[in-house]
């Protein structure tokens, strides 16, 4: 886990190691200090040496100096390679998230996802700058003082042996029971994400039905249960600083008492044992190395905060894409004829039933093909798998007569444009929007696609044109806008494949039977696949595909179907009662 975690270290590896070498070079400076104060009082002051006070007084300035810059510069790296191994962090998550296929993503749901790239990176980012500067300074720190302190006086060595086990029992225990309760947290989190973004993106439905109420008490509800775990995690990490206490007054006190005895019994003669000054420094040692114990500890809680979300990170990292290209990938795609060969599908490879259960259908390059069928009928299903969504479970499905597991997916993907009923939309400009279907296309080309979905004559009836503002999620237009936008950037892609799921369903009948027109007209050798519920939207097509749960029901033309299957004729029956029917 930290191997992979290190990985995104990169170019910060020069910070990274320059920050705790300057760290050391601080605690050298540190450990100086007292022994410079024990000379000092020693033989300066009890000896009323002024020369000697002002050679040991210069060098205690020039120690804290030197000290003092090498902890602003070990603070300065430090900060670096933590934001920077953040950065990194984050943006090697988001790269795996964008190698996901759809069955990747489905196994975390996107509020997961957001806390792993916010919160979890945060906590890693903070325990990263511990690690490479406290982590560092803590035990050079306890191990340097240490050792000045047994050469000062070995005596008084028992004191650091007997509380030091005693302090590391205690935070081994804090620890132990503190990180789950931090793992239950960060699951709550993600809990809480999801309420804020469903809350968020439904916020006109939770006003139309004055559910504000409602929205809050579920949002507290989930608060209230972090703050509750919280506050157990932080009432066992409060015994932190209370142990502390109790070991630095122990040391203190046992060193002052045994001490003050040692020098009484020496006359405070240097020659014959103890004297005040080593006393200070003792004591000043002791300080030093249980402040260290207490860093240590912090580190520890943050290890504690910290290694919850480092397991998350490492899911998102190692989560391997289902869907890759292959090594001798293809690169081009012939044509747009399309074939499904005993096509089976599942979501779950635990399903006991299949969404696709063995269709067979031959599409011809250039065909408009028509898939009726009831909700929950795989139609959606069926043709995700033409640009490798997800793959087949069992049999095949070609494309340009090749195995579509054998394209470059780039290229597929490429040939093969899909609009959904729910597209989404970017914020910036109508003409951004358009250009994520070819970045390059002049401004000719992006008013001859929009002709084509029936889209230029909205946009040039706002004063902006194409230059109107989108604000985020195409929030400031209507659905039928919103569909017709995404249909014209899908067809700057230049698809072989144009397949549109349900996405002339805000669109009223006449401007679809428009859009369906100038297709037939102006991209006759691209084959376009129209889901659709409306009778209407398909009735012309060269071909009709009737599902019904996850099977081909009936193949035909219009008036074949009308003959031979009863689902559709009952579905245009209903329609042409219902007036729906454009003509």
């Amino acid at each position: 886990m930290i191997k992979k975690l290190l990985r995104s270290v990169r170019e910060y590896k020069k910070s990274s190691i320059l920050a705790p070498v300057f760290v050391s070079l601080e605690v050298v400076m540190e450990v100086i200090i007292p022994l410079l104060t024990a000379m000092l009082i020693d033989r300066g002051i009890h000896d009323g040496d002024m020369g000697y006070i002002l050679k040991i007084g210069g060098l205690l300035v020039v120690c804290c100096a030197v000290s003092l810059t090498f902890g602003v510069l070990s603070g300065k790296h430090a900060a670096q390679a933590s934001a920077g191994f953040g950065k990194n962090l984050r943006s090697d998550m988001f790269d795996a998230v964008q190698s996901y296929s759809f069955s990747n993503i489905d196994k975390f749901s996107s509020s997961s996802i957001v806390t792993r790239l916010t919160t979890d990176v945060t906590n890693i980012q903070n325990s990263y700058q511990m690690i490479i500067r406290v982590a560092v300074r803590a035990p050079f720190m306890m191990i340097f003082a240490l050792i000045m302190a047994i050469r000062l006086c070995p005596r008084l060595a028992w004191v650091y042996l007997t509380i030091v086990p005693v302090l590391g029992v205690g935070l081994w225990l804090i620890m132990s029971r503190a990180h789950p309760i931090f793992e239950r947290v960060f699951k709550t989190y993600d809990k809480l994400n999801r309420v804020v973004q469903e809350n968020l993106r439904g916020i006109r439905v939770v006003k139309s039905f004055v559910r504000e109420d409602h929205e809050v008490e579920k949002f507290n509800s989930v608060s209230d249960e972090i703050y509750r775990d919280f506050t157990k995690a932080e009432r066992l990490i409060a015994f932190n600083a209370p142990l502390m206490q109790f070991c630095a007054h122990f040391c203190i006190i046992m060193i002052s008492w045994f001490g003050a005895k040692m020098i009484i019994a020496s006359g405070n003669d240097p020659a014959n044992g103890f004297t005040a000054g080593q006393l200070t420094s003792m004591i000043t040692y002791s300080m030093q190395i249980l402040m260290s114990l207490m860093m240590v500890s912090m580190i520890f809680v943050m290890i504690v905060i910290s290694r919850a979300s480092a397991e998350r990170i490492v899911e998102i990292l190692d989560e391997k894409p289902d869907i890759v290209s292959p090594e001798d990938a293809l690169k081009e795609v012939a044509d747009g004829a399309i074939d499904f060969d005993h096509v089976s599908f599942s979501y779950s490879d635990k399903a006991e039933k299949m969404c696709l259960d063995s269709v067979d259908l031959h599409i011809p390059s250039g065909a408009t093909v028509g898939i009726i069928g009831g909700t929950g009928s795989s139609k959606s299903t069926l043709v995700q798998l033409i640009p490798r969504l997800y793959d087949v479970s069992e049999g095949s499905v070609r494309v340009g007569g090749e195995d579509v597991r054998r394209y470059d997916l780039d290229v597929l993907r490429d040939a093969v444009a899909m609009v959904l009923q729910k597209n989404v939309l970017f914020s910036g400009t109508v003409r951004d929007n358009l250009r994520w279907g070819d970045e390059n296309a002049t401004d000719e080309q992006l008013e001859h696609a929009c002709r084509l979905a029936q889209a230029h004559d909205f946009i040039m009836a706002h004063p902006d044109g194409y230059d109107r503002m989108i604000e985020q999620g195409g929030a400031n237009v209507s659905g039928g806008q919103k569909q017709r936008l995404c249909i014209a950037r899908a067809l700057l892609k230049h698809p072989k494949v144009l397949i549109l799921d349900d996405s002339t369903s805000a669109v009223d009948t006449a401007t679809d039977a428009k859009i369906r027109a100038s297709f037939a007209l102006d991209i006759p050798d691209v084959t376009k696949i129209i889901i659709a519920q409306r009778i209407a939207s398909v009735k012309e097509a060269d071909m009709i595909v009737v599902m019904d749960d996850g099977k081909i029901d009936g193949i035909g033309t219009h008036d074949e179907l009308m003959k031979s299957n009863e689902i559709y004729r009952e579905v245009c029956e209903s329609q042409q009662n219902g007036g729906d029917d454009d003509e």
